[in-house]
């Protein structure tokens, strides 16, 4: 075949840009006479006006799967069947158009609108062009906000909105976000929020000691300021808790599955109770007036997966309505309606008042004083892993779908195999300790661009276990070419581990020079692990370079009687040094600023509580972290240190400093890799199958101790992006009652946390969500896995103890530290980078034998590298002829010391400027040449 002439893509016309980054809306928004805010229902001044809002909550994926939720299957599970509510619904607001509803998760509605006829599909549009139906949030879930990154937020919000707007256009445009499940809520989330466009935010769960306090101060309402970067009111966004979480108020719940009274209003019967239902409701409207700052409140009257059945709660709602507001011929002065969350928002405005401002997040989240919901930040870490990888494939599926046109998009799955995948993927985001799980991701969309770019049609082989050293090919093969495709805007050094069963090869790059490559035996850890999967007993290692937004290709072949491996350079920018008796880490040095930390790490475990103590019958569970004591067991207090005399020729010399395995325990051991040309030293961890035979549940940890003076204080990223200040036995918005002294100081880690002081800053980048603290001064401690014994009473109605077909015995949990050490003010422009290599990593593919003469080994889709600050966030095919462009300014105000930044270029085309932590949309008509 021969190799076709390739340039990278040009942007020939820019359509629409904006700093709503949601969605873009493509079209001239007309304003509906009666949808949004005009459709209001109107309310009685001087009065105390009771918003009711009827609504449900479906979770996408929870205790049963998407596809049993919608259709109401295995209802010995949990009873539900969204598509009965969504039929029952619309059913009930036909009969009356006072009525209303609000629709959230459009994962469910847009499975649902497909199966409609055109009759209803019209039906349902004049609902919603009247406001009867309206959508809130919008997102294709209800994602989780401690565990998921800004990028997989953003583009599961992108998929829902736009269904939303292609399908009902402006009246389809949710006003207000809507997070009523989620345990805690970051920061982050309300600044994206905010950024979308979105009037308001509401939800439902935050500490109890929290909500005590703004009930006596009626503070529930209020500006959060979301970013300490972008300058106000890009990020700030009107905030309100709700009263009942998202459930009804006591004695009103009206649905099939409650066992409230209905209103007999027949005053001929016997249990006539319309003048009870008055008066208690009379009385729950005015105490919760007295928590609240106006005299508008608002009542969610639903919850999980109701209105099967919509005419019980309607019907119901309709005579609560009617009887209620007839009092006020009687004195009363209170009035109640229909309402939605916009609605009841725009009455807020329209009362003009100042309104306190929140500034930090609402983590961590306790129901009460023992009951911290800090353990679902690491539970079901395999999935956490899994749900990262999948994510950073998908970016990987949508730049290739772009680069390589409608060709890419050719195969078993036709069209559009970019959707399948975002499809998937973000059902995973609402739940992370649910049994949602992943189907098998299509390569097809992959092998087609990258034969195409590459003009060579062999056949890719996908390795998906290589972190346990598990690949067919390269175990057999004894000539094959490595694929590296790098999703980031600028170049990227990568180590390469195969697994082979040779003891030398020779190495090629994309341009025939020569790469220097080791081969090392495979660890002991690795080789339990596999399981049978595997049966390569050593390690091939080396380093690659791959081009922005593009691939470099490497030639391999077997050496029969190859040379030894060559000396290898020293690492250029840290150093380790070991304990020689115990094999631990002793000190951690920067040799560029000629900074050295004291620094040790060990592995510990917490004992779960069982419930059986005197504070508290509180199990730790899936969700709640309350470990039985503060002090945790330490795994081994004399590692045997293993001394390896071989490693590969990008990370150190041959001799007693080569590879460190510290082997703790039979089920946790470590290896500690630090490369040439790396700014970070790498701790890959491997934990489990944990034990339980002495009926004890653990929580097991990484433990870094270092020298650093840290006061107390530690920070944590949100979400992946701006950085937040923690503080031991410390809330910026109430003083804290501590209870739990390690659970009520554990913080969701979503990509890096770190310590500092006034000379040093150790990070740690993680390879997926976990959680962690600081309970000492100088010490960051990281949650790697938990199995537990006892359910702890917050619905998974089972304990946290995995196994599988593979691993029965309970799952073995593998994954990746990276440390760095920095002078405070430079640790930015290491932590950053590091952690954007780990969330968008290079997709490596495989091809058998030589390659043609003719086929291009290296392709890079940008002309020019993006600045430093800079990240490329999203490149997405939109429509036929469409691209979706993101670009992000990946840096905090307090990072840097320039506020502006152009990207350069021929100002003729177009130019564009990013403030600190801005996020810009564009849409592109592309044309490839």
């Amino acid at each position: 075949m021969a190799t076709p002439e390739y340039t990278p893509f040009v942007f020939l016309l820019l359509l629409f840009q904006s700093g709503v980054w949601g969605v873009p809306v493509c079209q001239t928004p007309q304003e509906s006479p009666t949808c949004g805010y005009k459709s209001c229902h109107a309310t009685k001044p001087g009065m105390l006006n009771v918003h009711l809002v009827p609504h449900t909550h479906d979770d996408v994926g929870w205790l049963k799967t998407v596809d049993q939720y919608f259709y109401g299957d295995r209802n010995d599970i949990q009873h539900a069947g969204v598509q009965y509510i969504l039929d029952s619904v619309v059913d009930q607001l036909l009969k009356n158009p006072d009525r209303r509803f609000i629709y959230v998760e459009t994962a469910f509605f847009y499975r649902w609108w497909k199966q409609q006829t055109d009759d209803m599909q019209n039906t349902v549009k004049q609902l919603v062009n009247e406001g009867r139906l309206e959508f809130v949030n919008g997102g294709w879930c209800m994602s989780d906000e401690a565990t998921t990154h800004y990028s997989a937020v953003i583009d599961q919000m992108t998929m829902g909105l736009r269904f939303l707007n292609d399908t009902f256009g402006h009246c389809g445009r949710p006003r207000v976000a809507w997070h009523i499940d989620p345990f805690g809520h970051a920061r982050e989330h309300a600044s994206m929020f905010a950024q979308m466009g979105y009037d308001g935010f509401f939800f439902g769960r935050l500490d109890y000691q929290d909500r005590n306090r703004r009930m006596v101060a009626r503070e529930q309402e209020m500006l959060w300021r979301a970013s300490e970067s972008l300058t106000p009111p890009m990020a700030d966004l009107f905030t309100g808790i709700l009263p009942n979480g998202y459930n009804p108020p006591e004695g009103f719940c009206w649905d099939q599955s409650c066992d409230d009274p209905p209103i007999r209003d027949d005053p001929d019967l016997e249990d006539y109770n319309v003048d009870d239902v008055v008066t208690r409701f009379l009385h729950i409207a005015h105490g919760q007036a007295l928590v609240y700052k106006t005299n508008h409140i608002i009542m969610t009257m639903g919850s999980d997966f109701q209105y099967e059945n919509a005419n019980l709660w309607y019907k119901n709602l309709d005579k609560l309505i009617r009887y209620v507001n007839q009092m006020q011929s009687n004195g009363s002065e209170v009035n109640v309606l229909y309402s939605t969350p916009s609605c009841y928002l725009q009455e807020l405005h329209r009362v003009n008042l100042t309104w306190p401002l929140k500034g930090d997040d609402f983590f961590p989240y306790a129901d009460s004083a023992h009951d911290f919901w800090t353990g679902y930040f690491t539970s079901r870490p395999a999935l956490k892993r899994y749900e990262r990888i999948s994510n950073s494939y998908l970016q990987t599926c949508k730049q290739l779908e772009v680069l390589g046109g409608p060709i890419s998009r050719k195969g078993p799955f036709g069209a559009g195999d970019s959707e399948t995948l975002k499809h998937r993927l973000n059902k995973v985001y609402h739940c992370t300790v649910c049994v949602t799980s992943l189907s098998p991701l299509s390569q097809v969309l992959v092998s087609n661009t990258l034969s195409s770019l590459s003009g060579s049609s062999a056949p890719r082989v996908y390795c998906e276990h290589l972190n346990i050293s598990v690949c067919p090919l390269t175990e057999t093969s004894k000539k094959f070419s490595v694929n590296v495709y790098n999703p980031l805007a600028r170049p990227v050094s990568w180590p390469v581990r195969l697994p082979v069963n040779g003891t030398a090869y020779s190495i090629s790059d994309a341009k025939g020079k020569a790469v220097d490559s080791q081969v090392v035996p495979v660890s002991q850890a690795t080789a339990a692990v596999r399981r049978g999967r595997g049966y390569a007993v050593n390690e091939l290692l080396f380093q690659v370079q791959a081009p922005p937004l593009g691939y470099s290709t490497y030639s391999v072949s077997l050496l029969q009687n190859g040379p030894p491996s060559p000396p290898s350079p020293l690492p250029r920018f840290l150093r380790v040094t070991f304990d020689r008796e115990t094999g631990l880490l002793s000190s951690l040095s920067n040799l560029e600023t000629q900074q050295t930390v004291k620094l040790s790490q060990n592995f510990y475990w917490y004992n779960a509580s069982d419930g059986n103590n005197s504070e508290s019958i509180q199990m730790s569970g899936a969700y709640i972290f309350r470990p039985n004591t503060s002090t945790p067991f330490i795994i081994s207090k004399t590692s045997l240190y293993l001394h390896v005399f071989q490693y590969n020729s990008i990370c150190m010399r041959p001799t007693k400093r080569s590879r460190f395995i510290p082997w703790f325990s039979p089920w946790v051991s470590q290896v500690v890799r630090l490369y040439t040309d790396s700014r970070a030293l790498e701790l890959e961890w491997t934990v489990g199958p944990v034990p339980i035979g002495d009926d004890l549940g653990k929580e097991v940890i990484s433990r870094l101790d270092s020298s650093i003076n840290s006061s107390g204080v530690f920070y944590t990223d949100s979400n992946g992006r701006e950085v937040l200040q923690r503080r031991k036995d410390y809330r910026p918005t109430w003083n804290l009652r501590q209870s739990e002294p390690i659970a009520g100081n554990y913080y969701p880690i979503n990509s890096r946390a770190y310590i500092k002081d006034d000379k040093d800053q150790l990070t740690v980048v993680t390879d997926r969500s976990q959680g962690g603290g600081s309970i000492q001064d100088g010490s960051l401690e990281i949650m790697l896995h938990r199995r537990l014994l006892y359910d702890d009473v917050r619905g998974v109605g089972e304990p946290l103890n995995e196994t599988s077909d593979i691993y029965p015995e309970g799952l073995v949990v593998r994954g990746r530290h990276l440390l760095s050490l920095s002078p405070p003010a430079m640790a930015a422009d290491t932590h950053r980078p590091l952690a954007q290599e780990v969330v968008l990593q290079p997709l490596i593919t495989f091809t058998d034998g030589e390659l043609h003469p003719s086929t291009r080994l290296e392709f890079s889709g940008l002309q020019a590298v993006l600045p430093p600050a800079v990240h490329l966030l999203t490149v997405s095919q939109w429509d036929q002829d469409t691209v979706l462009l993101r670009l992000e300014h990946q840096y905090q105000a307090s990072e840097i010391t320039h506020t502006l930044l152009s990207l350069g270029g021929d100002p003729s085309v177009w130019e564009v400027s990013l403030k600190p932590m801005e996020i810009r949309t564009f849409l592109l008509r592309v044309r490839q040449r």
